[in-house]
């Protein structure tokens, strides 16, 4: 089930006076504006205007997928406490605009958080517009084109995007447009298809709604004592806990996931810095951690505790080797990157058909992260030496059934600053 984050607000230039509204749609998992809304309303209150934000962006939650589920979040406290149901609704001309907010999904599929002022100034800034819009006799239309939404397709890499699309070729179908390059864009987009609009061949533009991904949220452990060092620590190390600075990551983590409110479920490799990590998250979101041995990191061999400067010393022309053949083990025998990744190959498939339709937190390592990011993008196995990945940080990827995957976050670390 698909989860959404509305952000709303409205406002009047006199209470009663000018008045507008503003209300954005974002993925409850990447924090990607799926959706904007903003009407000039004429004169109105405050009040009246903060509800009929509300009601445009459930409206525009229910067009993008009806079966969601909604956090509403406002700086109204008054609208918060009614829609909640703390509150009596008393004024005539907020009733029946309550009474359509709360028909638009079934009960229980929409919770309402109130926030400060300063963490909704999306919705604040459309109010805003719309409003001087209003004054000048203009109809508020948004700065960017509306987003194109992504293809929902599938399990697996960027070859099986790849495979679909030939398919569809083959068959005649819409043929699938490049999307030209965005830098400004947080988030990366490794399978998106476009039908191109001068065919109205049946297949890949007509294909039947697959419903919504599983979406992965990738979680790197917090901070160890070896990882200020960057020193090799994987599964056949000292398997060390973590730091105090790595357990107040994960404390900021999980607060930062209790407020997007989208996990369903936690994973966890078996290694005592990521079950640690896990269970402090999953304490906040009030789930249960499920151990999966298929997302342990790498075995780094003999290489096990030394920086890379110390594993070049003294084993200069293994490490030579492993950098350039992801098929070459490390010194003493190890674990190879293609081991590792049919290793997180088959993690992934299992985990993916567990949680169709669903988020959850996969709380892991560098290596294993690096790997579902890569086969994501069909990017080559030196890719992951061209990946920067913090610890606690955030990255998340969607798995469509169609074999599909959408990188959707990555190396998110805005939790851990102040």
């Amino acid at each position: 089930m698909r989860e959404f984050v509305v952000e709303a607000d409205g406002g009047s230039r006199g209470n009663p006076g000018p008045a507008g509204y503003g209300a954005a749609v974002s993925d409850a998992a990447t924090g990607e504006t799926l959706a904007e809304a903003a009407e000039f309303i004429g004169v109105a209150t405050n009040n009246v205007a903060e509800y009929r934000g509300l009601l445009a962006g459930l409206r525009a939650a229910h067009a993008l997928d009806p079966e969601a589920r909604v956090a509403v979040r406002m700086d109204s406290k008054l609208v918060v406490e009614q829609m909640s149901g703390r509150w009596k609704i008393k004024h005539p001309d907020m009733k029946p605009l309550a009474m359509e907010a709360r028909a638009v999904f079934p009960p229980g599929r929409v919770t309402y958080e109130w926030i400060p002022r300063e963490r909704n100034k999306h919705a604040d800034r459309l109010a805003n517009e719309a409003m001087d819009a209003g004054a000048k006799g203009e109809t508020w239309t948004p700065r960017t084109p509306a987003p194109v939404l992504e293809p929902e397709g599938p399990p697996g890499d960027a070859r099986a995007g790849a495979a679909a699309a030939r398919a569809a070729l083959a068959q005649g179908s819409a043929v699938p447009a490049p999307e030209p390059a965005d830098e400004a864009r947080s988030d990366t987009r490794a399978a998106r298809t476009v039908a191109s609009a001068t065919t109205s061949a049946p297949g890949w533009s007509a294909a039947p709604d697959l419903g919504a991904p599983a979406t992965f949220v990738l979680l790197r452990h917090g901070e160890t004592p070896l990882t200020p060092q960057k020193r090799f620590s994987g599964s056949g190390g000292s398997d060390p806990a973590l730091s105090e600075v790595g357990r107040e990551q994960a404390r900021l983590v999980a607060g930062a996931l209790a407020r997007r409110g989208t996990v369903q479920a936690v994973v966890a490799s078996p290694l005592a810095r990521t079950r640690e990590t896990a269970a402090i998250v999953a304490d906040r979101l009030g789930l249960d951690v499920r151990v999966d041995d298929g997302l342990r990191e790498t075995d780094f061999g003999a290489w096990e505790g030394l920086t890379f400067g110390e594993a070049r010393e003294r084993h200069p022309d293994d490490l030579t080797a492993w950098l350039g053949d992801p098929e070459v083990r490390p010194t003493g025998g190890g674990e190879s990157f293609a081991e590792t990744a049919e290793r997180i190959e088959e993690a992934r498939a299992r985990l993916v058909a567990e949680y169709a339709g669903r988020t959850v937190l996969l709380v892991t390592h560098v290596t294993p992260i690096k790997t579902l990011l890569r086969l994501a993008l069909g990017a080559p196995p030196e890719s992951l030496f061209r990946m920067e990945l913090s610890a606690a940080s955030l990255s998340a990827v969607a798995y469509y059934a169609d074999g599909n995957a959408s990188v959707r976050l990555f190396n998110d670390t805005s939790h851990l600053r102040p």
